[in-house]
């Protein structure tokens, strides 16, 4: 198993955020090749995060920077679970890409574990759309 930094997020908790720069200066070629670095994120600078059914979840890195992780399928309690933990795969603490993380999610009969298969950062408008709801 892979380095796995875990962060419990509520939205009482707050983190520094990691400059973009690093994020790209750390991944390898083919990664680069392929990720803008505004697209990458530390998990440590993830301060809240909003469940979109049980197939996805956005999470909340400031006012105006929030990404959707889009789950392997159902993710049993994700929908109501007041806290959830996302751990990094492969050896880096960034998530620019779909594999690169899980969530954990606590549940009755145990942590429940959900792939994440995408990560987009979303629009200003889709960000202003969240906060009607």
């Amino acid at each position: 198993m892979g380095t796995a930094i875990r962060l419990i997020l509520t939205l009482a908790i707050g983190a520094a955020m990691v400059g973009d720069a690093a994020v790209w200066a750390g991944r390898d070629g083919a990664a680069v090749a392929q990720t803008r670095p505004s697209d990458c994120f530390s998990a440590r600078s993830v301060n809240g995060f909003t469940p979109v059914g049980r197939e996805a979840v956005d999470v909340r890195l400031s006012r105006n920077r929030h990404y959707r992780l889009t789950l392997a399928g159902y993710c049993p309690d994700v929908d109501w679970s007041l806290q959830i933990a996302l751990r990094t795969r492969g050896g880096s603490s960034f998530i620019c890409a779909g594999l690169d993380a899980e969530i954990v999610v606590p549940g009755a009969t145990g942590a429940q574990r959900c792939a994440v298969t995408d990560v987009r950062r979303l629009s200003s408008e889709e960000i202003a759309a969240g906060r009607r709801r």
